[in-house]
């Protein structure tokens, strides 16, 4: 009667009362599932689940991707100021103004400064703005995408996944 009950366990599709009381066991074939209890290696087989993406909620997708491209948008700025150190550090801004001068250079001695048009300063607050605009054009963007995935999922069923367990 308990051989009875352990394979009618075994059997089990949920199999949730065998998950709960699993060991890991690792015998010379292989790695099994002891039962505790059972003293026996048991191989399941494994599990594979189809699924389909119906739809996607709008409002999940708006915050969502607002958030992803907040992080984007620190992310860029950070970058920016990181290469802008560089750049300046390594001193390539005055070899660039000595050749602007050396091309564009008038006799009186006023030529192009091309510290008047870049800065650290201009360059991040560009990037900022740069930075707000993508924030504002992504969280757009992704939500009409799932206003449109939605649309398309119900005329042709929408996404199958299939998932399986290790």
């Amino acid at each position: 009667m308990a051989k009875a009950k352990a394979k009618s366990a075994e059997q089990d599709p949920d199999r949730t009362r065998i998950v709960q009381r699993q060991t890991v066991d690792a015998s010379a074939g292989g790695i099994g599932v002891k039962l505790s209890g059972t003293g026996r290696n048991v191989r399941r087989p494994t599990r594979k689940a189809r699924l389909r993406i119906a739809r996607f909620d709008p409002w999940s997708v708006m915050k969502t991707s607002f958030l992803f491209s907040i992080a984007a948008g620190i992310i860029l700025f950070i970058a920016v100021w990181v290469v802008w150190g560089i750049i300046s550090l390594s001193g390539a801004l005055d070899q660039a103004q000595e050749a602007l001068t050396a091309l564009v250079g008038s006799s009186s001695g006023s030529g192009l400064e091309l510290s008047n048009y870049v800065s650290q300063w201009r360059v991040l607050g560009f990037t900022a703005i740069v930075a707000v605009l993508n924030v504002v054009f992504i969280t757009a963007v992704c939500t009409l995408l799932s206003f449109l995935y939605n649309l398309a999922a119900n005329v042709i069923g929408g996404l199958e996944v299939t998932l399986a367990e290790d």
